[in-house]
C-alpha cells in the first residue's frame, strides 16, 4: 500500500467508533467496543510504520530541536503529513473517547463535545470541561433530586 491508501484507511478506521459514541452513545454495543483499547492498536501500528518510514537524520534533528520553519518542512513531505494525521486521528479518538466515558459516568450531556473532539480534539475537550462546569453550577442539585425522587429507599 502507498502512502496516500495508507491515509484513506487510518481516516476510515476512526469513523465507525466516532459514529457508535456520537449516534448511539446508550447502546450496549457502543459501551462494549468502546471499553475496549484495542481498536487503538492498529492505528498506532499505522503511526510507527509511518514515522519510522518518515524519520531520517534531518528529520530526527528536527524534530529533536523543534523550529518552526523546520516542522513545515518536515510535513510538507508526504509521509510525514501522513504520520502526523494519523497521530491526530490517534490522539482526538482518545480525547473523544474519554469525553464519551465522562458523559457515561457523569450523565452530562456530551455529543456535541464528541463532535467537537472529531473534527478538534482540544476544542471537544474544552467545551465538555465548559459543559460539565455549567451542569455541575446549574443542573447537578436537579438531577440528585430527580434520582432521589425516582429511586425508592430500601426499607
Amino acid at each position: 500500500m502507498n502512502t496516500a491508501d495508507l491515509f484513506n484507511l487510518s481516516n476510515a478506521a476512526v469513523l465507525p467508533f466516532w459514529a457508535l459514541m456520537i449516534l448511539l452513545p446508550n447502546w450496549n454495543w457502543t459501551r462494549k467496543i468502546m471499553s475496549s483499547m484495542l481498536y487503538f492498536v492498529p492505528l498506532i501500528l499505522l503511526y510507527v510504520y509511518l514515522i519510522s518510514g518518515s524519520l531520517n537524520a534531518d528529520s530526527a534533528a528536527a524534530l529533536a530541536n523543534p523550529k518552526l520553519a523546520d516542522i513545515a518542512r518536515f510535513f510538507g513531505e508526504e509521509t510525514a503529513a501522513a504520520t502526523g494525521w494519523t497521530h491526530f486521528l490517534v490522539m482526538d479518538l482518545f480525547a473523544g473517547r474519554w469525553v464519551y466515558w465522562e458523559g457515561q459516568r457523569t450523565g452530562v450531556w456530551s455529543r456535541h463535545s464528541i463532535l467537537l473532539c472529531l473534527f478538534a480534539g482540544p476544542l471537544g475537550l474544552l467545551s465538555h470541561i465548559v459543559t460539565a462546569a455549567i451542569d455541575r453550577q446549574w443542573f447537578a442539585g436537579a438531577r440528585q433530586k430527580t434520582n432521589a425522587t425516582a429511586t425508592p429507599e430500601a426499607t
